[in-house]
């Protein structure tokens, strides 16, 4: 999930802990490499997928029974309280708004409509203060980048984002210069963090193996340079009921007559 270009090393070196953990405990399939090629909202988990991290609100809806969890993540990021994370609104550093209502009329852009801190969570914002009358913005664009759509506030090509604080907090860590043309407007509710999961057809001996293999990356001396690449201060187990707020967000919004961000 979280995957600038400059990340490839440490999203390798936590591939290899993983990978090695898994070896220890028996498991010698796991693929050599990571595959980052893949959007970050593919078409569907496919059967033989081993693992991957997957937004919980598309979990719930368009890939609702293709994946099982395996943990939380718990990050060392601004906005994360324990295994949640949150959606941040960027504007422009030097832009004249200063509270989540001035944003109305402006130019807003998102990389998902399956997102949930991209589309869902800020969403629901949004509708709290709409008054039920929409469009609230001038214009709302899906783009299928959340750091893309950073980049985009900070020339001036759209007002308004809003992304998950982990990649916020990614993206001011490795592409500063750039990160320094935005600032946080708003802060959303915080709803669970984005899970690690393994495809449904993964069997229940391997998908064990996989949870133990995750703790040991995430608790192990070992392995504490790869951790810190990541930001990652534990993975804690999970399920899919833990995730439910997220569409709770979504209901509430549809109650306040704004289904839809737009």
């Amino acid at each position: 999930m979280y995957n600038l270009t400059e990340m490839r090393g440490a999203n390798a070196a936590f591939w290899h802990a993983l990978k090695t953990e898994l070896q220890r405990r028996g498991f010698a399939g796991a693929p050599p490499a990571l595959d980052l090629e893949r959007r970050p909202v593919p078409s569907a988990i496919e059967c033989n997928v081993l693992f991957t991290q997957v937004c919980g609100y598309p979990l719930q809806t368009i890939f609702r029974g293709q994946a099982r969890i395996l943990g939380a993540p718990i990050y060392d990021a601004e906005y994360c309280r324990g295994a949640t994370h949150a959606g941040v609104f960027l504007v422009h550093a030097r832009s004249s708004f200063r509270r989540l209502a001035d944003l109305r009329g402006c130019r807003f852009v998102y990389n998902s409509r399956y997102s949930n801190s991209g589309m869902n969570l800020p969403r629901l914002a949004i509708a709290e203060i709409a008054d039920g009358h929409a469009p609230f913005f001038a214009s709302v664009v899906e783009t299928h980048t959340q750091p893309g759509n950073i980049e985009r506030v900070a020339r001036g090509d759209a007002d308004a984002t809003c992304v998950d604080c982990v990649t916020y907090a990614f993206f001011q860590r490795h592409r500063p210069s750039a990160a320094a043309q935005v600032r946080v407007l708003a802060v959303t509710r915080s709803t669970p963090a984005i899970p690690f999961v393994t495809a449904m057809a993964t069997p229940d001996d391997l998908r064990l193996q996989l949870q133990a293999a995750l703790t040991a990356v995430a608790r192990s001396p070992e392995w504490r340079n790869a951790r810190a690449g990541l930001m990652l201060r534990d993975i804690i187990p999970a399920d899919i009921a833990g995730y439910a707020s997220q569409l709770q967000c979504e209901r509430i919004a549809t109650r306040l007559g704004y289904g839809e961000l737009r």
